[in-house]
């Protein structure tokens, strides 16, 4: 019932106690088992006060918990500006909970029946002991093979077909444009058909020039927007060339900023973010994406890892080839994007610091999840005394760390010349801090003060508090702007700290964040 990293629903927090019940339970009996095989004794039943005391701790210790958990529920709720959660939504936890365990339990039994099956089954042929070794043995090879092959191949295969028959939609308001600079207008390269659900959403939007105009005073062009789908072509390689000679035939490397973003699960790319970067850019800006996967993020995170890491390699150094046969005096400043998994698939295209610093003008990584390898080289290459939930790396000569822009990137002072690297991560998103070490070990995150938006009263407990990260997961974007995995509000001030605009003021800042909302 301690808090985790968000705020949890009756159902939520009934599904982390039945798991957590169902774990101490195993444990349990897996310990009693132990004992009495140390003990040389079969099991022996219960006393009838043992019943009664465990019947009152079970009320006691149930009730006061219930009460301290509903407090932190409501604390952590007023620090995001949430509402409360309702008492009868709370009342769910137990019932939730008490479901979950039992279902837990009856899978458990039923594994455990067939090992006993086939235990007696051999008995007939070898010895007890063998029997009994052998069943187990034959019992955990299936599973795992029926968990890690066959069910899970199968349900994310047909979870992959079906979100490609809805990939083929179109949302309701969004129409194919009529302007030569974007994917699937008159003479792209790239056709309408073939861009998908997100790719069509994502070349039918942003700002027009004349907003554009409007925000900045000045007039300005139309920016280009270029995107290659999953139906382009099926080879990552060729649809990052198709979309490269999209760029190029659309005028792309002779505006001024050139945006490589790469995408997350099925192609969806932050709207406010990419609006953000064509407002900052006065228009005069050209953004190239690709799309690598049908499936959601929470598939991707499962399936999609080599592809997201293939797509973001081969579209960056694609562009890059083009962009380095250029005269250095026209090329355009060069920026590489990616939120949540789409920073997974930017990050593979560098080998580190100086490689970034190297090829890129500006890189925008935001929500990066726990796993990227460039955010761990970083995030664990600190530099002493600097928190893990914001660090310093190497006195933030190119890579910095924010988990409130508006305050600024630390370290505070620090020249910030050449290439700026700026990484997003609030220290309430379980994306960026969910990780299966969590199952057995104490992050630095939480032995470190708390951030902003995180209560003092999580703490670590072995295997409970990964499952509480983990049922965070599916609710990050559950909550207001500026905590969890929602960093919209944020883009303008960090596209304007990595763009560095001549006229830029807290008051335009304020209008375009306006206009974004």
């Amino acid at each position: 019932m301690t808090p985790s990293l968000l705020p949890r629903s009756g159902v939520a927090q009934g599904v982390v106690s039945g798991i957590s019940a169902a774990m101490g339970y195993g444990l349990g009996v897996l310990a009693a088992a132990v004992w009495r095989a140390l003990a040389d004794r079969g099991p022996r039943p219960p006393r009838r006060w043992s019943w009664r005391v465990f019947a009152v701790a079970v009320v006691v210790i149930g009730t006061v918990f219930f009460v301290l958990g509903r407090r932190w529920q409501g604390t952590l709720r007023e620090l995001m500006g949430m509402p409360a959660e309702p008492l009868g939504r709370a009342l769910l936890a137990p019932v939730v909970a008490l479901v979950v365990f039992a279902v837990i339990l009856a899978v458990c039994r039923l594994v455990r029946g067939a090992a006993r099956v086939i235990t007696r089954l051999l008995s007939r042929w070898i010895g007890p002991s063998a029997a009994r070794a052998l069943g187990g043995l034959a019992v955990a090879v299936l599973a795992i093979v029926l968990v890690s092959g066959v069910a899970v191949d199968g349900l994310l295969a047909a979870a992959d077909r079906a979100f490609a028959l809805e990939d083929q939609e179109t949302p309701d308001g969004v129409e194919r444009p009529t302007s030569r600079l974007r994917s699937g207008g008159p003479g792209s390269l790239i056709g309408w058909d073939g861009l998908g659900r997100e790719g069509r959403t994502f070349v039918a939007g942003g700002p027009s020039a004349a907003e554009i105009g409007a925000f900045t005073g000045t007039e300005a062009p139309e920016p280009i927007r270029i995107y290659g789908g999953v139906a382009t072509t099926d080879d990552v390689g060729a649809r990052a060339q198709a979309a490269v000679e999209d760029l190029e035939q659309a005028g792309g490397f002779d505006r001024a900023r050139l945006m490589v973003a790469t995408t997350t699960g099925r192609g969806w790319l932050d709207a406010g973010s990419l609006s953000a970067f064509e407002y900052i850019a006065a228009g005069d800006s050209a953004v190239v994406a690709m799309q690598y996967s049908y499936v959601p993020s929470g598939l991707s995170y499962l399936i999609d890892q080599d592809r997201a890491r293939a797509a973001g390699r081969e579209l960056f150094d694609a562009v890059y080839e083009r962009w380095a046969a250029l005269p250095p005096d026209d090329r355009p400043e060069l920026y590489v994007f990616g939120e949540s998994l789409g920073s997974f698939g930017a990050e593979a295209a560098f080998s580190g610091e100086f490689d970034l610093r190297n090829r890129v003008t500006g890189a925008l990584f935001v929500g990066p999840p726990n796993f990227n390898a460039l955010h761990t080289e970083f995030r664990d290459g600190r530099d002493a005394g600097s928190r893990e939930i914001e660090p310093v790396y190497r006195d933030g000569r190119t890579v910095r760390f924010s988990n409130e822009i508006s305050g600024g990137a630390p370290p505070a002072g620090e020249p910030w010349t050449g290439t700026r690297v700026l990484i997003l991560q609030h220290p309430s998103d379980p994306v960026t801090w969910w990780s299966p070490s969590l199952l057995f070990g104490r992050p630095d995150w939480l032995a470190e003060d708390p951030g902003r938006d995180v209560l003092p009263e999580m703490t670590w407990i072995p295997l409970v508090t990964f499952w509480q990260v983990t049922l965070d997961m599916p609710f990050s974007t559950d909550v207001p702007e500026g905590h969890g995995h929602r960093y919209t509000r944020e883009s303008v001030d960090a596209w304007a700290l990595l763009l560095r605009p001549a006229d830029w003021t807290p008051e335009k800042a304020e209008r375009l964040r306006a206009l974004l909302r």
